[in-house]
């Protein structure tokens, strides 16, 4: 049966739940989470990354997610609380569902980096 976008961000977020900017600025500066950006390349080279962000792309996101693939990112535990941002929120949401399908477990969707850089998160250069 045919999807639409509209559908799998209403899925995504009904599965992953979406964090304010001070709950994710909190979890982070505790140590609490490994958090992840999805942008791509040109958008980080623009802005920066949360600091100590691992950036994984949104379309490699299930290579480096899979302890058995050759790509792994050993960055990524399922163990481990996943906060995952991108620009708005809504690439972070199907990302964050792609990690809960994949049996990570508990996954938060940080939203966007801006909201995130305005909270007071650090951000760095990349």
């Amino acid at each position: 049966m045919a999807t639409s976008v509209k559908q799998m961000l209403a899925e995504a977020n009904a599965a992953v739940p979406r964090i304010a900017p001070a709950q994710a600025k909190e979890l982070i500066a505790n140590g609490d989470a490994v958090v992840v950006d999805v942008r791509d390349a040109l958008e980080l080279g623009r802005t920066g990354k949360v600091a100590g962000a691992l950036h994984i792309p949104r379309g490699l996101l299930e290579f480096q997610a899979d302890p058995e693939s050759p790509a792994h990112n050993k960055g990524l535990d399922k163990a481990k609380t996943v906060i995952v941002y991108c620009a708005s929120g809504g690439r972070s949401a199907l990302a964050g569902k792609t990690l809960k399908d994949m049996g990570y477990g508990q996954v938060l969707n940080g939203g966007g980096f801006q909201d995130l850089a305005q909270a007071g998160v650090p951000v760095e250069k990349v």
